[in-house]
């Protein structure tokens, strides 16, 4: 990243490497797209979309992309994580293979139902 803290969600993707610039400007089109009506803003340093609760969240790395859609979106999707390397709500997917859109759309619209429906809270 560039010198200096961002203040919004589009300093913070033009202060990433170009790599992960691609990257993330895709994330976030999927994103807009499952949640149109969430407010984007940045929390804990990371680009987050919020509707009535963090919905998901994600972050450049050297290698990767993070998607942090939490930990109960992400389990009806475990076989189909199986290929990434996961942590406790959290995907990577390396840059140096294509972003897997249709997956990272079911797994969004998971979590988007999953707040409207149930009211949950960041797990």
């Amino acid at each position: 990243m560039a010198k200096g803290k961002p203040h919004t969600v589009d300093d913070y993707i033009d202060a990433a490497p170009r790599e992960a610039q691609v990257r993330l400007r895709e994330m976030r089109a999927i994103l807009r797209e499952v949640a149109p009506n969430a407010i984007e803003s940045l929390k804990w340093g990371q680009p987050v979309f919020e509707e009535r609760r963090i919905l998901f969240a994600y972050a450049a790395f050297k290698t990767h992309l993070n998607f942090v859609p939490t930990p109960s979106a992400m389990e009806p999707f475990e076989k189909e994580l199986a290929e990434y390397v996961t942590g406790k709500g959290s995907i990577q997917f390396p840059y140096d293979r294509p972003l897997p859109k249709a997956l990272v759309k079911k797994i969004a619209r998971f979590r988007v139902k999953e707040v409207k429906e149930k009211d949950a809270r960041w797990m």
